[in-house]
């Protein structure tokens, strides 16, 4: 099913959701460099690593991805009601296959590389192990290769649209109907308000008891259902909310009270994660922990959106620049991590001295990787950048691109 592109498609650009795009892929950056010193498996571990950073960690978990689906879902209305559904999927498939092919034959497997060698499974050279790693699959290790560790996000994304692109008139409908632009009126005012801060938070509770005891988070896609319930839910909610004003109004006004709430989960979270021991023999505890974690997936995409809306509406020449930069950023941050973790881990520093070496690194080789490939025109496309930069104005009516 296929439509024409919508010719009153245009859209005031969003510079609000460019930059809670550019703050999700930044927290999701620092997120990872933490993995190296928390005690949970992960693809590279200091020798400093303690249970101390956890708390701080399990705080972002519930909704940093969310958020970014939830964008990609405001995104993908834009754009695809610039396209049409036929121009959409070639864009996407365009912009999103080769990043993704890349990613697994050239961006990660210096990673995977670092992780064998660490753990003791593989001895040989980068070129030896990249011949098992590119040539057999699986490969005489426990980790499945070739892999696209950190990049399952894109894949998700990918697969995500080719799914919704033949329902996309549908849904186009459903999103303008006069029974959703009535319910985001309602968001925008009294007791709606506070429906627009409980409702949508109904079917992540049902996901959580549903389906996360039989299906834990994997990123292996086939087998991944939780995962697929809650970050296609976020991109959905995304795309129909993406031109509801009504919707927008009630984020904004809500602010002051999902912030105040937000805070106060956080807090309560923060408590809860650090007397675990507490909880296991409390169940009232146990429990109000586990609905607040779930609660906070949907509170802090609107805080953060409210927080974004009031603030952070306003271009400027660093959010041109990571408005571009920052999925390069993405692609490239997790090997970085996980290169330079490995080959400091053993040199003696200190836990801060560790993490002052790995942060500054993976900033510094983060923005000279996109400032090399965007001056390459072949190599732009394996980055999600367009095959030529151009310096027209950004088109209106696609903010936070997916």
């Amino acid at each position: 099913m296929s439509e024409p592109a919508n010719p009153n498609a245009v859209f005031a650009r969003r510079y609000d959701l460019d930059w809670l795009r550019i703050i999700a892929f930044g927290l999701l950056i620092f997120y990872h460099v933490g993995r190296f010193f928390d005690t949970e498996p992960w693809h590279a571990k200091s020798l400093n690593a303690g249970a101390a950073i956890e708390p701080v960690m399990w705080l972002s978990t519930p909704w940093r991805l969310p958020l970014l689906f939830f964008i990609s879902g405001v995104a993908i209305r834009f754009l695809s009601d610039k396209l049409g559904s036929a121009r959409f999927v070639l864009d996407r498939t365009w912009r999103l296959f080769p990043v993704l092919v890349f990613a697994v034959f050239v961006i990660v497997p210096p990673q995977t590389y670092s992780e064998v060698v660490s753990s003791g499974a593989f001895s040989g050279n980068f070129f030896d192990f990249y011949a098992l790693y590119a040539g057999v699959l699986g490969g005489p290790w426990e980790v499945i290769t070739p892999t696209y560790n950190h990049l399952w996000y894109v894949a998700y994304l990918l697969i995500y649209c080719l799914i919704l692109a033949p329902v996309l008139p549908v849904l186009r409908w459903l999103a303008d109907s006069s029974a959703l632009t009535g319910i985001g009126n309602w968001f925008s005012r009294g007791w709606g308000l506070l429906a627009l801060l409980a409702l949508p938070v109904i079917p992540f509770l049902i996901y959580r008891f549903a389906l996360a005891p039989d299906f834990p988070v994997t990123h292996a896609l086939v087998d991944d259902w939780y995962n697929h319930a809650v970050s296609l839910t976020c991109l959905l909610m995304g795309y129909l909310a993406a031109k509801n004003g009504g919707f927008w109004q009630g984020v904004s006004r809500l602010f002051p009270a999902s912030a105040t709430l937000a805070i106060i989960l956080l807090g309560g979270l923060f408590w809860a994660y650090s007397h675990l021991d507490s909880l296991a023999g409390n169940a009232v505890l146990l429990w109000a922990a586990r609905l607040a974690r779930v609660a906070l997936l949907w509170v802090m995409i609107m805080a953060l959106s409210g927080m974004a809306m009031r603030f952070l509406n306003h271009d400027g020449p660093l959010r041109r620049y990571f408005t571009a930069a920052i999925f390069p950023y993405y692609i490239l941050h997790q090997t970085i991590i996980v290169v330079v973790g490995f080959w400091i881990r053993d040199a003696g520093l200190g836990p801060w001295q560790e993490f002052g070496v790995l942060a500054g690194a993976t900033i510094i080789g983060c923005g000279m990787g996109y400032e090399l490939v965007r001056r390459i025109p072949l190599l732009r496309p394996f980055m999600g950048l367009k095959l030529k930069s151009g310096r027209k104005p950004e088109p209106q009516g696609m903010p936070a691109r997916a």
